[in-house]
């Protein structure tokens, strides 16, 4: 954690700390971990807007995408049960069934979720594109979509999603 405040890398963070907790799990302990969670959780996990948002988009057959900078431990669990198309989340490093906890791809947050949109609209060329983030380092995939909503974010990222045009929400 201290090393957090000098580098600044969430990447780094994140691997550390899935390291320290998780490292070492097998693909199964990791798989019912996530079912206990989500079966526990339920629908709670989600703000209510968000579901209506989700069905809204479902309704008019969108191509439905989780990108998240959380972990493929248990991200691509949420989006089945949510029923998306595609989940790409952080991709984490496995040796064999043994979970490493390095990061086995970029972490998808801040221009490489940007990387990620432009990725997404050259597989779907003349897509409209809906987005939502709830942070700061979400503003700039967010610009790049036709409809970008900042939900929940602080209130320093909210003043500055507005500055750009961005429009924000708050579902709490």
């Amino acid at each position: 954690m201290l090393a957090f405040v000098f580098e600044r890398n969430h990447g780094k963070l994140k691997s550390r700390l899935i390291r320290a907790i998780l490292g070492g799990s097998t693909r199964e302990d990791i798989a019912a971990l996530t079912r206990r969670f989500l079966d526990a959780k339920g629908t709670g996990l989600f703000h209510a807007k968000a579901l209506a948002a989700l069905e809204s988009h479902r309704a008019r057959g969108d191509y439905l995408v989780i990108l998240s900078a959380s972990t493929d431990n248990y991200v691509p669990a949420i989006g089945a049960r949510l029923g998306v198309d595609e989940v790409i989340s952080t991709v984490l490093l496995w040796n064999g069934d043994r979970l490493d906890g390095a990061l086995a791809s970029p972490n998808r947050r801040g221009a490489e979720k940007t990387r990620c949109v432009e990725e997404l609209r050259a597989r779907h060329p003349g897509a409209r594109f809906a987005a939502y983030g709830n942070a700061g380092s979400d503003i700039d995939h967010l610009r790049l979509v036709e409809d970008g909503l900042l939900v929940n974010a602080s209130t320093a990222d909210r003043a500055r999603a507005e500055a750009v045009g961005l429009p924000t929400a708050d579902w709490r």
